[in-house]
């Protein structure tokens, strides 16, 4: 037998104490089924309740989990979902307040996806005094400055989920930081081929083969995901993209670190305190944040122990587990309090959206991920000068003028839907910052 270490021992001694963490879980797609599973091989955290569209999809996680039938139990109300957990079952529901007003869940998780079920859920967890982790990302970069305020004066805490790519890479970024080294820059290796005019109809195969949403699939592969967690880190950090878009270099393993780095030591970047990605080969799937030590004998060293020849260095995560991270965040706010991942409080990156296809005045804008837009990275001061739509505000949008294939959609050629919380919100979040930030 091996003893739990860290963390691990610090859950096994919370659960002897106070139970295992409860968890209230938004949406049973891909990642929600990855928490279900996860959980059930954990001990100290555990989903107490599901909320989803319908039944079938939190069942079938439940069951892929390894329960026995039965131990999904619906319920339409915070006292059923309450009972359930008592029982020790999981409660299933498609009531996302009844999950938020229930007294047995301890921090909501959302993996949903939508910028406007993001938010809606967000601030009814804030509303009922529970924490919130987003494995949501597209909410977060759209109104997640807000949600953190208003998290922190209901005195709950808001946080990005931990194995997502942007909260991997915060992970270097800190280490650098604690060593005294100048981040130069940070980001991910891209996981899929790049290919902006992706569509889901061709990649139907593809999302059977894996299991996977085919919108979702296309999110990645035109390079909106990326754009989106690129636009976090930025947000949690103060990091920007160097040019709109970024640069996106076929930087390798091997030479990552002479390539994303300042031009005065030959790299392609106009200053340090980047944001950015590679599409090279060897750094997918995994994470880096690219250093450079501020004393020669630190150089030396570090040249020495085979990080690189200098005199910049990356530091590299290769891997990360996307939501099967995701209960240690759930874990560690509601045991400590910390967050793995927040934005800063004052403006820093936006992810506007370049029209993927010519678009006519009266068209409603589809989902991130479909035949219309894809993401596009960008600092928030020259986003706000070209009057960018959000990436985040795009589904529902609905486009007044012309728009041909590669403009950037804006405030002058799409409307955004009025209707929706997330509009409304990040008008709120707009007017501050005009205030505080013009």
């Amino acid at each position: 037998m091996i003893d739990r270490i860290g963390f691990a021992a610090e859950l096994a001694a919370y659960t002897e104490t106070r139970g295992p963490v409860t968890i209230g879980l938004a949406g049973a797609g891909q990642m929600g089924t990855d928490i279900v599973v996860q959980t059930a091989l954990m001990t100290g955290v555990r989903v107490g309740a599901i909320a989803a569209n319908g039944p079938r999809r939190p069942m079938e996680a439940i069951a892929m989990a390894g329960y026995d039938a039965g131990h999904g139990v619906v319920a339409g109300s915070p006292a059923a979902i309450d009972a359930a957990i008592e029982a020790g079952r999981i409660a299933v529901t498609d009531d996302i307040e009844a999950l938020c007003a229930s007294g047995r869940v301890d921090v909501i998780v959302d993996a949903t996806g939508s910028p406007e079920v993001g938010t809606r859920l967000a601030l009814l967890a804030i509303e009922n005094g529970k924490h919130i982790v987003m494995l949501n990302v597209e909410a977060d970069i759209t109104v997640g400055r807000l949600l953190a305020r208003k998290a922190k004066a209901a005195g709950v805490v808001y946080t990005g989920s931990a194995g997502d790519e942007p909260a991997a890479t915060l992970e270097l970024i800190a280490f650098a930081q604690s060593l005294g080294m100048e981040v130069v820059a940070a980001g991910k290796g891209k996981n899929n081929p790049l290919r902006h005019d992706a569509v889901p109809e061709e990649y139907e195969e593809e999302d059977r083969a894996r299991n996977m949403n085919a919108r979702m699939l296309v999110e990645f592969i035109d390079g909106s995901k990326t754009m989106v967690e690129m636009t976090a880190i930025g947000n949690s950090t103060g990091l920007v993209p160097d040019v709109p878009g970024m640069h996106g270099p076929e930087a390798t393993l091997d030479n990552l670190a002479q390539i994303l780095c300042c031009e005065e030591d030959g790299g392609v970047l106009s200053k340090p305190g980047r944001v950015d990605y590679t599409i090279g080969k060897g750094v997918a799937p995994g994470v880096f944040c690219v250093v450079k030590p501020r004393h020669p004998r630190a150089i030396e060293r570090m040249a020495d122990l085979k990080v690189g020849p200098g005199p910049c260095f990356a530091l590299v995560r290769p891997f990360h587990l996307t939501s099967l991270e995701t209960p240690l965040s759930a874990a560690r706010v509601v045991m400590h309090r910390r967050p793995d991942m927040v934005p800063v409080d004052r403006p820093v990156a936006e992810c506007g959206a370049r029209a993927k296809r010519s678009l006519e005045p009266g068209t409603t804008l589809g989902r991130i991920g479909t035949a219309d837009y894809r993401g596009y990275a960008m600092e928030w001061r020259h986003a706000r000068s070209e009057s960018a739509l959000p990436l985040g505000l795009a589904e529902h949008a609905r486009v007044t003028r012309p728009v041909a294939v590669g403009e950037l959609l804006t405030y002058e050629n799409c409307t955004p839907d009025a209707s929706l919380l997330v509009t409304r919100m990040r008008h709120e979040l707009d007017a501050a910052d005009e205030r505080d930030f013009r």
